[in-house]
């Protein structure tokens, strides 16, 4: 794995783990009462996203360092993945 191989691999973690914690704990706008007018009542009343942008950076960055030992260590070769096909 190279530098821009990594850094894609990072960011396409880090958006997919985002998109996961973004509806986890998440409350509508009608299920708190308080809907703003011009905004559908199923709109996020507070999504936290510094919050959630934190923690997809860290579980982006161990799923990315479990990744990178894999890749980077050995343990899964190319001639292993060559090898699966039937």
């Amino acid at each position: 794995m190279n530098l821009t191989g990594g850094i894609v691999l990072y960011a396409v973690l880090w958006f997919l783990v985002l998109f996961v914690l973004l509806p986890i704990g998440q409350q509508s706008q009608a299920d708190v009462g308080r809907v703003t007018p011009g905004t559908p009542a199923g709109a996020p009343h507070e999504p936290k996203l510094k919050k959630k942008m934190i923690w997809a950076t860290l579980i982006a960055a161990l799923i990315w360092a479990g990744i990178a030992w894999v890749i980077l260590g050995g343990v899964i070769t190319r001639s292993d993945i060559e090898g699966w096909t039937s």
